[in-house]
């Protein structure tokens, strides 16, 4: 291996060529059309302090994912969080509330964690066929009793073809 990868650098050329064909190979090998984070100031996130998304669908005719990301501390005081979330299409609007358990009964969390931070993934639309081409924002907010809801570290969105 070490013997091909000399000559691959010694012969310029082939060097390149083979570079250039791996940087088009892996650079389309992603179908997200959205992966968005944003952090949350002091790790204090407010009412007010609503996390907007903005994105193009080209092609309304495959089905998509759109999730919803959370990274909180293990300071975090709730088993579970809730969201009001506006899907927008530049005519309309639709709000939708949800609840995502982000602990077990125990107190363990859910998420995948570093540290002392715990990362989630959480679906919003599963399979989800866009009415028509065009822009769209997705507009989060806090919805728990809390005001600031304290340790939400980022909040974000992933909007991806489906099957991805």
């Amino acid at each position: 291996m070490v013997q091909i990868i000399n000559r691959l650098l010694n012969n310029k050329p082939n060097f390149l060529m083979v570079l250039m064909l791996f940087v088009l190979l892996f650079s389309g090998c992603t179908n997200n059309i959205i992966d968005s984070n944003v952090e949350i100031p002091e790790r204090k996130w407010t009412y007010r302090n609503h996390i907007k998304s903005q994105f193009e669908i080209k092609d309304n005719s495959k089905p998509y994912n759109i999730y919803f990301k959370l990274r909180h501390t293990a300071d975090y005081r709730y088993a579970n969080i809730f969201i009001i979330v506006h899907f927008k299409d530049g005519k309309n609007q639709i709000t939708k509330r949800y609840q995502y358990k982000l602990a077990k009964n125990d107190g363990e969390w859910l998420g995948s964690g570093s540290g002392n931070v715990f990362n989630y993934t959480l679906p919003l639309l599963t399979n989800y066929k866009f009415a028509h081409a065009g822009k769209f924002e997705i507009e989060i907010e806090q919805n728990m009793r809390d005001n600031p809801l304290l340790e939400i570290a980022d909040v974000g969105i992933l909007v991806r073809e489906q099957g991805n």
